[in-house]
């Protein structure tokens, strides 16, 4: 069954390759295709084009289908194109004549579209919970952690002090301004397209703001022409946004790995989280992070490859559009198990104490000890430059305290604002506006 099915078959070579992975993918927005299409109907029958009598049989009958998807029952049938048209069927199927007069006032066009759209919603809202866990992980490892001091590096050379609490809460600050252009990606997500129709409206009176109302969007998009033009660009921005968090995730892991080296023998994760080799009887290897590291990098290609589909394409729908859903689609799940692993590893690690006393790193106290001279009255310049000598001549001796106290510090971690920072980011989203929208649609 096609939407679109005319008094002849399509060749079946052109529709393997037109249906592409649609009908796989499409599972995914099985939950969301229903949806949609209750907020429709109860907006045909606001307008006449639905009987007031056949509203609450269509109703019932959508919300099985809902019950169904939600329970991951869902499926779509053999030669049946894709969700939008799975659905229609099973209310034909059902309820005969009527199941047909769904479609009113639509193209495949905007309900693709509005099913992306509510999709993105959800995702993002579970992609920034995981992120708030982690959030969590770290800066409850910071805090336990902030009198451990870590060797601090630039160029891969040793620099100054650095402390295991500085590190985890690093990564914690990080991941609080990811989900700033997240929520810009939410806030264009959450705007309704659907009656933009094949991207030119309809004749029918639609009332879109009805259907923005009951679908919880925060605005509609008005034009239809932009509405249209909104797939692709609604994907780019909401990769990026993902890749930013998948370069801080990708970060830290490319940090661990390189901190359980022998080298550096920083951490470890108890045997049961690592794996080994199948003749090094020794090994003890960072899979799960070498993974997170490689999966986050797959991730941070995904807004060029939607910019490169989408590059010079005029304004109205192609079919180029329908290639990006199978990468886009899957990335919130790739995204959502590095978060959740990193995570569950952190509940886990090891750190290893004291690690500044061994004699190698006294080199990263010489900071440290220009800036006793100063405070002594030394200026700077000549300060560096005795320092710098006695380093050379072997009688450098490094100091024996830290005075970290700036916000920011060792001394003055700043978590508390951290996490204040995290709340309000986190407030932003208002996601009980969709939330609510949704459960009084389906009671």
């Amino acid at each position: 069954m096609k939407l679109w099915q005319k008094d002849y078959d399509t060749d079946k070579a052109i529709e393997t390759f037109t249906v592409g992975r649609d009908r796989e993918i499409d599972l995914y927005l099985s939950e969301h295709d229903v949806l949609g299409s209750m907020a429709h109907i109860i907006m045909l029958e606001s307008i006449g084009l639905i009987e007031k009598a056949e509203l609450p049989i269509l109703l019932a009958e959508l919300k099985n289908i809902y019950k169904v998807a939600k329970e991951g029952s869902f499926t779509i049938e053999e030669g049946v194109e894709d969700v939008h048209s799975q659905v229609e069927l099973m209310l034909t199927r059902k309820l005969g004549d009527v199941g047909k007069k769904i479609h009113s006032g639509r193209s495949r066009n905007d309900q693709v579209l509005l099913d992306l759209k509510l999709f993105m919603r959800d995702a993002i809202e579970q992609i920034t919970f995981s992120v708030k866990e982690l959030f969590d992980q770290l800066v409850l490892l910071s805090e336990k952690h902030k009198e451990d001091l870590l060797p601090g590096y630039t160029h891969l050379q040793l620099a100054m002090p650095s402390s295991f609490g500085l590190w985890f809460g690093a990564y914690a600050e990080s991941l609080s301004d990811d989900l700033i252009p997240l929520q810009a990606a939410y806030r264009i997500s959450n705007k309704n397209p659907l009656g933009s129709a094949a991207g030119y409206g309809s004749s029918f009176p639609l009332n879109r703001t009805l259907t923005t109302k009951l679908l919880g969007f925060e605005d509609l998009n008005y034009n239809v022409v932009y509405a249209q033009m909104g797939r692709g660009k609604a994907e780019y921005v909401v990769a990026s946004a993902l890749s930013g968090i998948a370069n801080t995730v990708g970060r830290f892991a490319m940090d661990v790995c390189l901190y359980m080296n022998q080298n550096f023998g920083f951490l470890t994760f108890p045997g049961h989280l690592t794996t080994g080799s199948s003749i090094m009887p020794h090994k003890k290897n960072p899979d799960v992070f070498e993974l997170i590291r490689a999966r986050c990098n797959q991730i941070k290609t995904l807004p060029q490859e939607v910019l490169n589909i989408t590059t010079n394409l005029p304004s109205g729908y192609h079919r180029d559009l329908q290639q990006i859903k199978e990468s886009f689609v899957p990335v919130f799940g790739e995204l959502q198990s590095c978060l959740q692993l990193a995570t569950y590893m952190l509940k886990h690690i090891e750190i290893k104490k004291e690690l500044l006393k061994d004699e190698r790193y006294s080199h990263l106290f010489s900071v440290e000890r220009v800036n006793e001279l100063v405070l002594e009255g030394t200026p700077f310049r000549d300060a560096y430059k005795q320092v710098a000598k006695e380093i050379e001549g072997g009688t450098f001796n490094a100091p024996n305290k830290l005075n970290h106290t700036h916000e920011g510090t060792i001394g003055n971690l700043m978590n508390e604002r951290i996490t204040e920072a995290m709340i309000s980011n986190l407030a932003a989203f208002q996601f009980d506006q969709k939330n609510k929208a949704i459960a009084s649609l389906l009671n």
